[in-house]
C-alpha cells in the first residue's frame, strides 16, 4: 500500500473517531460536540469526498460545519446548550465524589472551552 493510501486510512479513522466523540458529546456534558464534528469534517475532507459530502449535508451537523467555515461562528442555540452542559459538569463530577484535583482540572478546562465558545460570533 502506498503512503498516500495509508494517509487516507489514518485521516478516515481520525474522522470516524472525532465524529464518534462528537456524537457522544451531544449527550455527555464532558465532551464538546462542535469541535469534534469540525475535526471530523477536516479529516473526511482529506480522506473521502463521499464522507465529507455526507457530513456536510447532514441535517444536524451540516449547518454547524457551514457556519464555522463561512463565518467562524457557533449558533446561539449551540452556545446556550454547550455553556449549560459545561456549567452542569462540575456538579456531576462533585456528586460522583471525584477527587478534588479532577474537579479543579475540569473547571479550568471548562473555563477555557467556555471562553472560546463565548468569544465566537453568533449568527442567530
Amino acid at each position: 500500500m502506498s503512503s498516500v493510501g495509508r494517509a487516507k486510512i489514518v485521516w478516515m479513522a481520525g474522522g470516524w473517531v472525532a465524529l464518534g466523540l462528537g456524537i457522544v458529546g451531544a449527550v455527555l456534558p464532558l465532551l464538546p460536540t462542535t469541535p469534534f464534528v469540525l475535526l471530523a469534517a477536516y479529516c473526511f475532507a482529506r480522506s473521502s469526498p463521499r464522507l465529507q459530502l455526507w457530513l456536510e449535508s447532514h441535517r444536524i451537523f451540516g449547518p454547524m460545519i457551514a457556519n464555522w467555515r463561512r463565518y467562524g461562528a457557533i449558533s446561539f442555540r449551540t452556545k446556550i446548550y454547550s455553556l449549560s452542559t459545561m456549567a452542569a459538569s462540575p456538579f456531576l463530577t462533585w456528586a460522583l465524589d471525584a477527587p478534588i484535583w479532577a474537579l479543579i482540572a475540569q473547571i479550568v478546562m471548562l473555563i477555557g472551552a467556555a471562553t472560546f465558545v463565548v468569544t465566537r460570533p453568533s449568527l442567530d
